[in-house]
């Protein structure tokens, strides 16, 4: 490997190459400037070790099949994909094949409606559910050194969002699986540093989309623009 080669960050984001034509889809395929699967091969080769044990190899597994199980009709030729399952089915199949009994939620308050349809999903499959909110704890934001003028509500003592204490409960409570909902950017990185169990997101905070970030990505050429210009203030 070159020395420009270890210098070039992985770029797969800013490939222009068609996907059927990317070495990562074919092994035919052609390699652009920031390609991993050509860059990093030692990288890779210790990557596709850690699947040797064999609880990491059926997590994998399942999740493979997980996925190819969320296209209907694959036997048709030539095929063209038809997806057929939410994600909210696909994260309940998904934890079945594995043999989860017991899931945890960690929810944002402004969230409960959807978490309380959630929860009915879940324990209509089989699962018990664990779910622990936001703003569990009633932790004043003071001892992050949140000042008075920092806060949403001025003048109040408001609690902080705790995701450290909704990791540890559901720690406590010994989920198999833990489901994330609606965190706030930050708060969610929190949450997956301190969980020590395996866990999905169903849905990620954004507040002006109806928590769906990827509309402003989608619209970013058109009424989304501002987010490609950060000086512009809202």
């Amino acid at each position: 490997m070159t020395d420009k080669k270890k210098r070039l960050s992985p770029a797969c984001a800013s490939c222009e190459l068609d996907i059927p034509e990317r070495l990562c889809f074919s092994d035919q395929g052609k390699a652009h400037k920031g390609c991993p699967t050509l860059t990093r091969k030692e990288v890779l080769a210790e990557a596709n070790q850690a699947y040797g044990p064999a609880d990491v190899k059926k997590f994998a597994y399942n999740a493979s099949l997980q996925e190819a199980e969320c296209y209907a009709n694959r036997d048709q030729q030539p095929y063209v994909m038809q997806p057929c399952k939410t994600r909210m089915v696909e994260t309940c199949e998904f934890a079945l094949k594995m043999g989860y009994k017991r899931i945890g939620l960690a929810f944002c308050l402004g969230l409960s409606k959807e978490a309380k349809t959630v929860e009915e999903v879940l324990k209509a499959y089989g699962f018990e559910v664990a779910s622990v909110c936001c703003k569990a704890g009633n932790t004043s934001k003071e001892i992050i050194g949140i000042s008075d003028d920092e806060k949403i509500f001025k003048g109040t003592d408001e609690a902080m969002c705790n995701p450290i204490f909704q990791a540890k409960a559901l720690n406590y409570e010994q989920t198999d699986f833990n489901i994330l909902l609606g965190l706030c950017v930050g708060h969610d990185t929190l949450f997956l540093k301190f969980t020590d169990i395996p866990t999905t997101v169903l849905a990620v905070k954004d507040r002006v989309t109806g928590h769906n970030p990827l509309a402003a990505i989608y619209q970013a050429d058109s009424y989304y623009k501002k987010i490609r210009n950060p000086n512009i203030k809202p």
